[in-house]
């Protein structure tokens, strides 16, 4: 059975717009503490910088203290900082309302478990199922408490601190940090300082509209400019939740989470640390998969989104994987993806090694990729029609081993992805243009 809010990464919309509303949020909390917070259970609440996150703070307070649930108000902290503090506080349930690299006019909620896990589909149905409950409201003696814990942000920027090697410090790095605007405007330049940083912070001024504008990990011209320009040894870009990371070279390149991963792995197969394969998704690069079987570490593919790869880490007993967007899982560090945590882990390799970052990531080649996106009349499977199959198995025969088709449905929209990779570029850009040309011919 599909769900009718829950996306890939919690509810997302915009702000006004079912169902991202005060009376949504309220409803929200009360269902989610029928399924997962018992009568006296604990709460966390966190949030990024949009203007909007107060509304649905005291929303979700509502909702789960006339449910009997104490609340701990934690303020702006990066997703992964929630995640934590769920399992530090011994909490039932850590709720995070950020919209991660979307506008400041879109909002969102999701949530963790207790083991500072994103929820499983089963347990977001069954939320979904006791949203059309009334909204709990227990009698007074019963009621919930709510308060703020101020030591949040020093608690989670301690953390990030510990995951950084102790005999290691970051003095002689110049670094240019780009919070987003976000929730980590002030824990990443706070710990890469503490940890001896020369540090240049840049979107780190949030006014609750400015998050993820002309800044972050999506927006990487600023930084990809003044890293050089001033000198720099290296850039970090995170997303409005921290979630995410993504890297500048000191010659201004961005370097993405399929190089990340390869750096990270790189790195952990010579100190004897890595366990199990590296995780990717259906989208990540085949030049990370091609750099990694060169030096014998195993690579499979999850499906797009990082509870995907997280669930196959599991699965595998694999401890690093990730996106290209930059959403890397280091599960001997972290429970989530954690931007922080991953740039800090790349850090230390270039402390560690002497290297700089473009000499890290020399020994793996990006393969060109192109992604069309075809509109078609409704959402389906591209996969169901023979037409279609046929085409991207005679695409698959022409680049043989040195190219990759992905098609795939958007999730949110009536789209069909149609991305081609491979070692050339004119090739790549010819079988995409003839296998999207198919795909919308077939799905008219």
């Amino acid at each position: 059975m599909g769900k009718q809010y829950f996306g890939t990464d919690g509810v997302r919309g915009t702000v006004g717009q079912d169902p991202m509303t005060a009376d949504f949020a309220m409803r929200l909390a009360s269902a989610a503490a029928r399924v997962l917070v018992p009568t006296g259970g604990t709460v966390l609440i966190g949030k990024d910088t949009r203007l909007s996150g107060y509304m649905f703070e005291s929303a979700l307070e509502a909702g789960f203290v006339a449910a009997g649930a104490d609340v701990l108000l934690l303020g702006p902290l990066p997703t992964p900082g929630i995640a934590v503090l769920t399992q530090e506080f011994n909490a039932d349930l850590g709720v995070v309302i950020s919209a991660s690299h979307n506008p400041y006019y879109d909002n969102g909620i999701k949530f963790f478990d207790g083991t500072g896990s994103k929820l499983n589909d089963d347990v977001e149905r069954q939320i979904e199922a006791q949203l059309e409950q009334s909204v709990i409201t227990l009698e007074s003696k019963l009621l919930g408490k709510a308060k703020r814990i101020d030591s949040a942000r020093i608690r989670y920027q301690e953390f990030c601190a510990a995951t950084f090697p102790s005999n290691l410090s970051l003095a002689g790095l110049k670094i240019v940090f780009d919070g987003a605007n976000g929730a980590a405007y002030k824990v990443g330049p706070r710990t890469l300082g503490d940890l001896g940083a020369d540090l240049i912070p840049i979107g780190c001024s949030p006014n609750g509209r400015n998050i993820n504008d002309g800044c972050g990990s999506t927006h990487t011209t600023l930084l990809q400019t003044t890293v050089p320009a001033i000198a720099a040894d290296v850039g970090i870009a995170l997303d409005g939740d921290g979630d995410r990371v993504v890297m500048i070279d000191e010659n201004g390149e961005l370097i993405d989470g399929d190089q990340l991963l390869y750096i990270l792995a790189i790195a952990r197969k010579a100190s004897g640390q890595l366990k199990g394969p590296v995780v990717g998704t259906v989208m990540s690069n085949l030049g990370l998969e091609h750099a990694l079987r060169d030096k014998d570490i195993e690579f499979q593919r999850a499906q797009v989104g990082d509870r995907s790869v997280l669930e196959m880490l599991k699965k595998t007993g694999g401890m690093l994987g990730g996106e290209t967007s930059g959403h890397v899982i280091i599960l001997d560090r972290t429970t989530t993806g954690d931007g922080m945590v991953c740039a800090l882990q790349v850090l230390a390799v270039m402390q560690e090694t002497g290297r700089k970052l473009s000499e890290l990531v020399a020994g793996m080649s990006k393969y060109p990729q192109t992604m069309i996106n075809v509109r078609v009349a409704r959402k389906t499977n591209p996969h169901d029609s023979p037409v279609i199959r046929e085409a991207a198995a005679k695409a698959q025969s022409e680049l043989a081993d040195t190219g990759r088709i992905v098609l795939r449905a958007s999730g949110t929209e009536a789209v069909i992805r149609v991305m081609v990779e491979g070692q050339d570029k004119q090739v790549v850009d010819d079988v995409a243009k003839r296998l999207a040309d198919v795909v919308a011919a077939a799905s008219a």
